[in-house]
Parts: structure tokens; sequence; C-alpha cells
């Protein structure tokens, strides 16, 4: 393009483009899902031409939360979803269930009992040795067992060098043998 020696880009007009505008985005499904209206399944990572908006008035430590609508493949159904950057996940809000993922429930159950724990410990100071000696046990029983295993390998992967010498040359003795016959 041509720009001639008095061109001014700041006299070019801005555009007044609304705050919550929508854009097409091609993306992957976030997680497996069940349409509402049709049940059909939508599993992780199947592609869909999604418009993505920025979430007004929500927002997790100055990051933006986005929303996306998707089409239900079968029933046409819109379906919406959410970022949520703090769990790093997203978030279910309509036109679908979330099928059941038994490692996040594994995890909340953890970090439940672990606060459990920890709350227990700043009461109580006897607790807190109980549960050191309750660890501490633990681990040796793990050692132990750690041991035995490798104690358990060794017996069964024990190589006789001099018995396979042996046998090797019994071996070559004989078909010297079969060669001279």
């Amino acid at each position: 393009k041509y720009y001639p020696p008095d061109f001014d880009p700041a006299k070019i007009p801005k555009l007044k483009l609304p705050k919550d505008r929508q854009y097409v985005v091609r993306l992957m499904a976030p997680f497996n899902m069940r349409c509402k209206t049709c049940g059909e399944y939508i599993y992780k990572g199947k592609k869909f031409n999604a418009r993505k908006e920025t979430v007004q008035n929500e927002v997790y430590l100055g990051l933006p939360i986005f929303r996306f609508y998707i089409k239900c493949t079968r029933c046409l159904a819109e379906i919406t979803f959410k970022t949520d950057p703090e769990n790093t996940d997203y978030t279910m809000e309509h036109g679908a269930t979330r099928n059941f993922q038994a490692e996040k429930l594994l995890e909340e159950e953890e970090k439940r009992m672990q606060k459990e724990r920890e709350e227990e410990e700043l009461n109580n100071p006897m607790k807190v040795l109980e549960n050191r000696t309750k660890d501490s046990k633990l681990e040796m029983e793990v050692l132990e067992n750690l041991q035995e295993l490798k104690e358990l390998n060794q017996r069964q992967a024990n190589v006789d060098f001099e018995a396979m010498l042996q046998q090797y040359k019994e071996y070559e003795e004989e078909q010297k043998r079969r060669e001279q016959e």
C-alpha cells in the first residue's frame, strides 16, 4: 500500500466496539458432557465453532473469565460453559450435564481430608504427635515392603555364571564331536 508523506494515523476514526462483543472461535470440548435435550454424548476433544464472550463483572486475580456457546451436534441445542481459573478447569452452565469424573472427586476428597487434619492439629497438640507417629510407622512399613521386594527380585534374578560357562563348554564339545563324526 502507498502511504503519502502527509499521512497521519491519528486521523483514522476508531471503531466503537461494545465490551461484551462475541467472537467466533474454534475450540475443543474441554470435558465429556451429555446434552440435556436429546441425550447426545459429546466427548472431550470434539471440535466446535463457538461464540466466545468475556463475562461481565467476573474476574479472578485479574484474569478475565470467558463464556463459550456451542451447539449440540444432534439437536442444535445451545450449550454454555465458562472458564474457571481458580480450579484451572471449566464450569458447565446450562444445556448439558458434565459426565462423572472420578479423578476430580478423589482430589477434592484428599484436599478436604488434608484440611480437616490440619484444623484438628491446630487445636490439639496430642493429635499432631499421634499423626506424626502414624506417618513414621507407615513410612517404615513401606520401606520394609520395598526392601522385601528387592530381596525377592534378587533371589529370583540370581545368575550362576560358572554353570552357564560349563553348559556352553559342553555344548561346544558336543558340536565338535558331531562335526568329527
